[in-house]
């Protein structure tokens, strides 16, 4: 929400023009409020900083742009994003840590017709739930997976995950992550590209204007296949934490493209549609 004074004082200082802040502070007034519509309340308790609430609004308007909220059936794992899953004007299942692909298959096969997706963070799908998003891209469930990473379990205090990339700072890496102590990275989009039941890959990110057209491009592409009954889809939106990243507020944009993004590489990998 913006708001703005209604009556401005301005005084003059040293022969310029400012502002007069001495006086008893002035109305203000609403001038927009920017909460999406699928969104039943604009506040919520994540972090300053972080990139989820941005990617949950691209893919609640990227719904909306395609006309198909009345049908829609949302599965979230468990993670700070689950915050919004009981504040959405959209259907809603709650999975069990890492399950939210088997639900949503149960949920697609029973119901061919919904448009069906999930919304995982990377420790809900990669850590506690690998084989439940790879089974079900292999199978070529018409369904939408979108899995927002960025490398640590939040909602647990920061620590590593499988996608936690070389270098990076977690609460149990602190020195970074080291590929000989802590493993490799799974970056699970390149995993999933080689599967003959999967129709749409990309990765994209949120940490500017630019990432954040390019993450919405994406998200119509992926309900796009589904519609089609083409096949798998999935999204890999890269967010920012700078609480779990521990660095200022300010610099996570920044990290994310020097971080994560040199390693989980930005782009669409797989469109079987366009050829």
């Amino acid at each position: 929400m913006i708001h703005r004074s209604d009556e401005l004082r301005v005084v003059t200082v040293d022969g310029r023009a400012v502002l007069d802040t001495d006086g008893a502070p002035q109305g203000a007034r609403l001038v927009d409020d920017f909460t999406p519509t699928l969104v039943d309340e604009g506040h919520h308790h994540l972090c300053p900083g972080c990139g989820e609430p941005i990617a949950m609004r691209s893919v609640l308007e990227t719904l909306e742009e395609i006309d198909v909220v009345s049908r829609s059936i949302g599965v979230f794992g468990i993670g700070c994003y689950t915050a919004f899953s009981n504040n959405l004007d959209c259907e809603v299942a709650q999975a069990l840590h890492g399950r939210a692909p088997s639900v949503a298959t149960g949920i697609k096969r029973a119901k061919p017709d919904t448009v069906v997706f999930t919304i995982q963070g990377d420790g809900d799908m990669v850590n506690e739930g690998l084989q439940e998003v790879i089974h079900a891209a292999a199978r070529g469930e018409r369904i939408t997976c979108v899995m927002l990473n960025n490398g640590v379990f939040g909602e647990t205090g920061g620590h590593i995950t499988a996608t936690t990339v070389l270098g990076q700072r977690t609460k149990n890496t602190l020195d970074g992550r080291d590929g000989r102590e802590h493993g490799y990275p799974i970056r699970l989009s390149n995993l999933l590209v080689d599967l003959e039941g999967v129709a749409f890959v990309g990765r994209c990110a949120v940490n500017n204007a630019g990432n954040v057209a390019r993450t919405r491009k994406m998200l119509q592409r992926a309900f796009e296949v589904q519609v089609a009954d083409v096949g798998f889809s999935f999204v890999e939106i890269l967010t920012m934490c700078p609480t779990g990243w521990f660095i200022d507020t300010l610099e996570a944009p920044a990290y994310l493209d020097e971080r994560l993004a040199a390693t989980h590489t930005l782009g669409v990998l797989k469109d079987v549609a366009a050829g």
